[in-house]
């Protein structure tokens, strides 16, 4: 508790505010100057309050935003999971060998800045089926940054450490769990935190392309059949929250580990 009201967390909160204070005055300039085109803060606020009545609800014919943010969640779970069981093994790999560094990291290389657009069509022609193509597009997008992290982390372990090692005769797996991984986690941590960072920014280009359900296709629906840019603007909020959610509870971890780096 005494932490909780230091000086630091004092600060934080004011310039917290005080960044949301300046993005409501921007706001409010682009709503006058496109005369209220753009919905005002006050406006938005009206829209949010009606979107966020029955959230949960899920009839055939609508789907509440709560449920709506449960779908798009799940996909960048399971994306994102995958990605990551797939990144941080290969990153072990990658960063322990230098011929295997030399090998694999060409084609990261090429494939990384690949636009997530550009793996969705490839997604639909392997599975046939477009959640299933979301889902791998935001695996491909996801694991770059775990696995180019964890290389980096293998390949930094100190000398010291290494002889530790040796000088003790550990096998092959306590090497692995007594010095490799303690040592790497935090680098693998930032990976991970990166990795759903993108995950969630991918999700909503995903979702636009392959309809359904989800708070990309709600953005979709709402821009480009007719519906109501204040609804955009909830929906864009939401996306930033959870995001900023998912950002901090990453970072919590790093510093819950930072003492084995």
């Amino acid at each position: 508790m005494k932490n909780f009201f230091s000086i630091k967390t004092l600060l934080s909160a004011v310039y917290f505010l005080g960044g949301l204070a300046l993005m409501g005055g921007i706001w409010e300039l682009i709503a006058a100057i496109t005369k209220h085109e753009i919905p005002t803060p006050a406006m938005t606020w009206e829209v949010f309050k009606e979107v966020m009545q029955n959230p949960m609800q899920n009839d055939p014919d609508y789907k509440g935003i709560g449920v709506k943010l449960i779908s798009s969640l799940s996909r960048v779970g399971i994306g994102f999971g995958f990605g990551s069981l797939f990144a941080i093994p290969i990153g072990l790999i990658m960063g322990s060998n230098k011929i295997t560094m030399n090998i694999i990291n060409p084609m990261v290389q090429i494939l990384r800045p690949v636009s997530p657009l550009a793996w969705f069509p490839l997604g639909l022609a392997i599975f046939q089926d477009s959640p299933q193509a979301s889902i791998f597009m935001i695996f491909i997008c996801s694991l770059w940054p775990t696995l180019i992290n964890t290389a980096f982390g293998v390949s930094h372990i100190p000398q010291d450490h290494k002889n530790v090692g040796k000088a003790f005769g550990f096998s092959r797996w306590k090497y692995i769990t007594k010095i490799v991984l303690p040592y790497t986690f935090p680098h693998i941590l930032t990976g991970l935190r990166l990795s759903i960072g993108v995950a969630w920014m991918v999700i909503v280009a995903g979702e636009m392309l392959s309809g359904g359900m989800g708070l990309g296709y709600f953005v979709w629906e709402e821009g480009f059949n007719g519906g109501s840019v204040a609804k955009i603007l909830v929906a864009i909020i939401i996306i930033g929250i959870v995001g900023l959610l998912l950002d901090r509870i990453f970072m919590a971890l790093q510093k819950r580990f930072s003492f084995a780096a």
